[in-house]
């Protein structure tokens, strides 16, 4: 039987050599030894939520789905040892009860702290940086087998170009996060037309600890979302509204009508306009996770770009306009990011704005997605590293001001490129 792999949209598959889950750092370190043996490039999987090719290989396969357990919990510190297969949502979870949280997470938290982390995931929130920021040190096991511990202190350029790996270094193993206080958000979703959103922009961003937006082409609305701590008791919704509003609605009645879009391009905007009226006002005061995240069960692809957040107004207005030529019934996301300081992070040094675009499956992306990349190239744009795009090593190293310093830590941590594929040497270049 061929071993065979498929992420969660559907659209990027390898059949790898060997596919292997290891339960510990050890078992990690005689799976690479096999590879060695047998000339073997090595790749990682988490849970599969990369558009990108960067999980693809003929050769090692490896999941972590195994490695999903908290080791060590500092409750004074905020401090939390995790393996690194473990989940957004099954971390959130365990340690809810425990009074520590994620200060931040997206709009979906099925990923794996590891995936997550070394793409550059990120949620919104002007004053909150990416999920990668949370780590306090990263342990890989190299490809000879050994293992090292990155932090600030042990090695400063390795941890900062750990925390965004997209996977070219070594096998993450292990992660110590910087957690917070578990809280309760009051989570407000109402529509309000796009521009009165882009006239008083930073009112909504500043005004707000997380702040986002989805828009459609052919709609002048915007389903806003602000998500502010509030000191009041949780009050989880009934299971049916639950599952009316994040199932029957939001994912079911969709899907069926982009299935109806992709045989009928010219119901789009019809459709765009129905679904931007029918988003209605929303209160939700949950535990944080809950509001954050939220249920995706019909399959897209997507391309999200970092720019800088000076430009938010104006990328936003050319992207929807560039939207209007192309047959997509899927919204376009907007969030805001404060700036980091790892290596490959597409918010290093900058605050960012970041905006990302959808395309339903079975419809063609690529013209959509080449015209939106063409202005995100105009406003110095950084891909995000799990998403669609078209850049190449030679494009993106004037983008990011330590592109060297990675490939330094790179060159030191993986001489041979073992754990390199075609993805990684278009967007990253050889090893060498």
């Amino acid at each position: 039987m061929t071993n065979s792999w498929v992420n969660w949209a559907g659209d990027q598959s390898c059949a790898p050599a060997t596919i292997a889950e290891p339960s510990s750092p050890e078992d990690v370190a005689a799976v690479l030894a096999q590879a060695e043996a047998a000339g073997h490039t090595v790749r990682v999987a988490g849970s599969g939520h990369s558009f990108t090719e960067t999980v693809l290989t003929d050769g090692t396969l490896m999941r972590l789905n195994q490695l999903d357990r908290i080791l060590e919990v500092d409750r004074a510190s905020g401090l939390v040892r995790v393996e690194a297969g473990i989940t957004l949502n099954a971390a959130s979870t365990a340690l809810h009860p425990l009074g520590l949280a994620f200060p931040n997470l997206g709009d979906i938290d099925v990923q794996s702290i590891a995936g997550a982390t070394a793409t550059g995931t990120h949620g919104t929130g002007a004053r909150l940086q990416n999920l990668s920021a949370a780590l306090h040190s990263v342990e890989l096991v190299l490809a000879d087998g050994s293992r090292v511990e990155l932090n600030e202190q042990s090695d400063p350029d390795g941890w900062r170009a750990a925390r965004v790996n997209v996977g070219a270094l070594g096998v993450v193993t292990a992660v110590t996060l910087r957690m917070v206080p578990s809280f309760v958000l009051e989570g407000i979703e109402r529509p309000v037309p796009v521009e009165e959103v882009l006239t008083d922009l930073d009112s909504y961003v500043d005004g707000n600890e997380h702040f986002e937006f989805y828009m459609f082409a052919h709609s002048p609305l915007a389903m806003t979302k602000r998500n502010n701590t509030v000191e009041l008791p949780e009050q989880p919704r009934g299971k049916a509204v639950d599952w009316f509003s994040d199932i029957l609605m939001t994912n079911y009645t969709f899907d069926a009508l982009c299935r109806l879009t992709r045989r009928r391009p010219g119901l789009i905007p019809w459709v765009q306009r129905g679904a931007a009226y029918a988003g209605s006002y929303r209160r939700q005061v949950e535990r944080s996770y809950k509001v954050f995240a939220s249920p995706r069960l019909f399959r897209f692809t997507e391309m999200e770009y970092a720019l800088p957040r000076a430009h938010s107004v104006d990328a936003i207005r050319e992207i929807k306009e560039v939207a209007k030529h192309f047959d997509t019934p899927m919204p376009i996301e907007v969030r805001w990011v404060a700036a980091d300081d790892a290596f490959l992070s597409p918010a290093g040094g900058r605050d960012t704005c970041y905006i990302a675009v959808h395309q339903y499956q079975g419809m063609d992306y690529e013209p959509y997605f080449r015209a939106c990349e063409r202005v995100f190239d105009r406003y110095n744009g950084r891909p995000h590293w799990g998403k669609r795009h078209f850049q190449t090593a030679e494009t993106l190293r004037e983008r990011y001001p330590d592109w060297d310093r990675f490939a330094e830590v790179r060159r030191r941590l993986d001489p041979k490129g073992r754990f390199t594929n075609a993805y990684l040497e278009r967007v990253l270049g050889p090893v060498s």
